[in-house]
């Protein structure tokens, strides 16, 4: 059954990871500006969901028009990667990775099915966030909202191994600790990355203090690694902004593992 559900965690992975690099474009913009709606040639995006879903590459730039010069116009395939929203393979990879890492370290409970559902979502903002150091609301809300009735449902099932309790109270914590550290200083710490404690917080809760505990600090030591590394390579100063919603991502999967493998 193990096996089953690993190899449906990587199809699910394999499959969500494919929608996130058009998502990724269209939701990485400045603040205050309207999402992408068209590719980088000005073309609409199409498809299901309003253009919200669909291929890596703008279906009108298949084909590019020649500049006129001597002789009538022709057509010719456009350069590699011309209109190309992002990198196809990374997104993908990196979230069927996660998927079957949660589910092999969960198992056959229920609180797995919830893992691997939210897993594209971080991914998706932790794209975002490594481009326009921004997570949107209309991403990090609804996941929070999302992981509190899932795990909700996941705790009425049999020999699932959290507390919806302990999950909620996660969120609150994770949640007011970073709203405290934003408080502080809100120039190094991003009103996003407080709504995104929330949802980090309630999944690491399910399994308790520890798990929380150790989920948190390991976002804080990732990106204080990756700070202090781009300090020694002279590509950054002291002063100098990072994303920080990805290490809080990569922290929170630590602490996952970690918790249900323990669990």
């Amino acid at each position: 059954m193990d096996a089953t559900l690993i190899a449906a965690a990587a199809l699910w992975g394999a499959a969500a990871g494919l929608l996130i690099p058009r998502a990724a474009y269209r939701f990485s913009v400045e603040p205050g500006e309207p999402w992408r709606g068209g590719c980088p040639a000005g073309h609409a995006l199409t498809g299901p969901a309003r253009g919200w879903i669909g291929p890596v590459r703008c279906a009108a730039c298949a084909v590019a028009v020649r500049s006129p010069g001597a002789g009538a116009a022709q057509e010719g395939p456009a350069p590699a990667g011309r209109h190309r929203y992002a990198p196809a393979a990374v997104s993908p990879a990196a979230t069927v990775l996660a998927c079957v890492a949660l589910a092999a370290a969960t198992g056959t409970r229920p609180e797995a099915v919830v893992w691997v559902l939210l897993a594209p979502v971080a991914v998706l903002l932790a794209v975002i966030d490594r481009r326009v150091h921004r997570l949107p609301d209309a991403l990090t809300l609804p996941l929070a909202a999302a992981a509190v009735a899932l795990l909700g449902g996941a705790a009425l099932l049999p020999e699932h191994a959290g507390s919806w309790t302990s999950a909620l109270l996660g969120g609150a914590a994770l949640g007011g600790f970073y709203f405290l550290l934003f408080l502080i200083n809100p120039n190094g710490m991003g009103f996003g990355d407080v709504k995104l404690a929330l949802a980090l917080g309630v999944a690491l809760g399910w399994y308790g203090w520890a798990v929380l505990f150790a989920g948190g600090f390991a976002g804080f030591l990732l990106g204080a690694l990756y700070g202090v590394g781009l300090i020694l390579l002279r590509r950054a100063g002291r002063r100098t902004g990072i994303p920080f919603g990805p290490f809080m991502i990569a922290g929170a999967l630590t602490g996952l593992l970690f918790g249900a493998l323990a669990a």
